[in-house]
């Protein structure tokens, strides 16, 4: 017992993909921040690299709720022939690069890991060096709608088709306590009407299985409820962030009784004595 407790000495945050629904880990990262709670290294893939990296550079979360509120499809619709994907992708590495102030993974001030997928080899990649703006474009290029990223020969779409939330990936990197965030799907019944419908719906129905089996490695899981509002609902930002907000708030308890557990020097003894009451 006394060997496990030493293993969670650190506490790793894992934010799961989700496209405008990832949005609701901003509202997570609020509370986290609100109530002290450390960050030692954040494990992310899609938009929860994104706003991981965002956050581990050192952008404000004001910052990145005012850019949210501000975000549209337009910001990122650059249409191209089709080969491999519909959209080019050149305007989302433009968002991603003033979002991230165009630092690189050298410029973290918490260890952050970004995870794609390798699609010609089936494989998951756990980036922590490299160009990080281009990491996070593969990490976020849905297959069919952006066109993939390659590097080191590695032709690379978005890290959720595999590890929608990475706890495998964080735990093979760290030991340390998981808080792991899943902005869940949304699958639609009904008529699918274009060819940016079915791949979103296909995603839809792909990460809500493979979400069932990555909650289980979680030591804590924040599951923030957006009910209907699918991947492609920008303009419902400020909802999302408040729905993120509320599910985090909801285990506040149950983190600081872990990290108290758990002995953490960064939980003052007033704070564990009050969640012991």
């Amino acid at each position: 017992m006394l060997d496990f407790l030493k293993k969670k000495r650190s506490v790793v945050l894992v934010l799961g993909g989700g496209s405008a629904r990832g949005l609701a880990h901003i509202g997570v990262l609020k509370v986290l921040e609100k109530e002290k709670i450390p960050i030692h290294r954040i494990v992310g893939t899609s938009m929860g690299g994104l706003i991981g990296a965002a956050y581990s550079v050192g952008v404000s979360l004001k910052k990145m709720e005012d850019t949210a509120l501000k975000f549209s499809w337009k910001n990122i619709f650059d249409p191209t022939l089709p080969s491999m994907g519909l959209l080019a992708g050149k305007k989302l590495e433009k968002v991603v690069m003033e979002l991230t102030q165009n630092k690189s993974f050298a410029d973290c001030k918490i260890p952050i890991a970004i995870v794609a997928t390798d699609i010609e080899k089936n494989e998951r990649i756990v980036f922590q060096k490299g160009n990080l703006q281009k990491v996070i474009c593969a990490s976020c290029s849905w297959p069919g709608i952006f066109n993939p990223v390659r590097i080191d020969g590695r032709l690379l779409v978005d890290g959720g088709i595999k590890n929608s939330v990475p706890t495998r990936a964080a735990r093979s990197l760290d030991p340390g306590y998981m808080i792991a965030v899943d902005v869940g799907f949304c699958v639609k019944e009904g008529k699918i009407n274009n060819i940016f419908q079915m791949l979103l719906q296909s995603f839809q129905i792909m990460g809500e299985e493979l979400n069932r089996y990555q909650a289980r490695i979680a030591d804590t899981m924040i599951k923030v409820d957006l009910g209907n509002i699918d991947q492609a609902a920008f303009d419902k930002a400020k909802e999302v962030i408040l729905k993120g907000e509320k599910a985090a708030q909801g285990k506040i308890v149950q983190i600081k009784r872990m990290l108290s557990a758990y002995n953490f020097p960064s939980l003052k003894m007033a704070d564990q004595e009050e969640l012991w009451d």
